[in-house]
């Protein structure tokens, strides 16, 4: 499918939760008749519109938006599942002539949008059902342990909280033999990984003291939009707690106060705690895994619009940019 788009050209807009990334999608889109495109795996789920800020009603009318809500709550999303929904989106806009903007902080998404995903030998479903069946006997703590001796690398990667991401590490290295990290240090090369040969990465990075005043001001605004509500609904499906959607920033520390384990302003301490850590690990991820981005060190703003454009102006204008 790649060769399809090599000089077709995709922008991609990055950056840490609560820096102003679907605000400048939603300019960009509006100045160069685009079609954003989520790269955010939270707002995948249709049940979470409030706790992850998916953009507002009226404005995915005014523009086309794609991959929101388009996952129920008891679905697991995965990077391979949404590479391929992304490539379809992408080739969809350009056949109606339109932008595709490409928007999100998930690095593994943006990885595999940019990069390609390194290729994982298939693990039989019998493989799958004894390494669930052993997290159910052992526990997460003890499955956890048992896997350090197995596979130390994935080991120090996961929490054993991560129930998912545990087994899926065990399976992998039953199958192959091999630790999941390698395969997934194992960069495709060629062409025909690559999702476009002609894209433009623009990263929003503020100031971190400017970002944690908009992730704590973002997330007391998510609580009087209904946050807590949101929560409620959520808690009532009875969906396990290691599925992604229980995980969401905000989820637990919210529903740990509904069932009565602190106050709600304990509730809300926590999670916009949460919030600013899990922003500065994007930060981190940003300056370290995107070469080649241009860097807007600033909080979304209009004031920057005007250079943003001219940049991607040059960059439609351009085949070598």
């Amino acid at each position: 499918m790649a060769h399809e788009f090599q000089e077709l050209p995709v922008v991609v807009i990055g950056g840490p939760t609560a820096c102003g990334k679907s605000a400048l999608a939603l300019a960009v889109a509006r100045a160069f008749s685009g079609t954003i495109i989520n790269a955010d795996s939270m707002q995948v789920y249709r049940e979470l519109r409030v706790l992850t800020a998916r953009p507002r009603a009226a404005d995915m009318t005014d523009v086309p938006h794609r991959l929101y809500g388009v996952l129920s709550a008891g679905e697991v999303g995965s990077a391979a599942w949404w590479l391929d929904a992304a490539r379809r989106e992408v080739a969809a806009a350009h056949a109606s002539g339109r932008l595709p903007l490409v928007v999100g902080g998930t690095g593994l998404y943006l990885r595999a949008f940019l990069h390609g995903l390194a290729p994982v030998a298939p693990v039989p479903a019998a493989t799958r059902a004894a390494a669930r069946a052993l997290m159910d006997d052992l526990g997460a703590v003890a499955f956890h342990q048992a896997l350090a001796k197995r596979d130390p690398v994935m080991a120090a990667r996961l929490c054993p909280s991560d129930r998912q991401r545990l087994i899926r590490a065990w399976e992998v290295w039953e199958a192959t033999g091999r630790s999941l990290a390698a395969w997934q240090e194992d960069l495709p090369t060629g062409a025909a990984v690559r999702v476009v040969a002609r894209t433009l990465v623009l990263v929003l990075l503020p100031a971190r003291t400017d970002l944690y005043t908009a992730c704590d001001a973002r997330f007391l605004a998510m609580v009087a939009d209904g946050a807590v509500d949101e929560v409620r609904h959520l808690v009532s499906m009875g969906l396990p707690a290691d599925l992604p959607v229980r995980k969401a920033l905000g989820v637990p520390e919210l529903a740990r106060h509904l069932a009565g384990e602190m106050p709600l302003d304990q509730a809300i301490t926590l999670a916009q705690a949460a919030t600013r850590h899990y922003a500065k690990r994007q930060c981190t991820w940003f300056r370290h895994q995107v070469p080649g981005a241009r860097v807007i060190a600033a909080q979304h703003s209009e004031s920057f619009y005007r250079e943003i454009f001219s940049i991607i102006r040059q960059f439609l204008l351009t085949e070598d940019f």
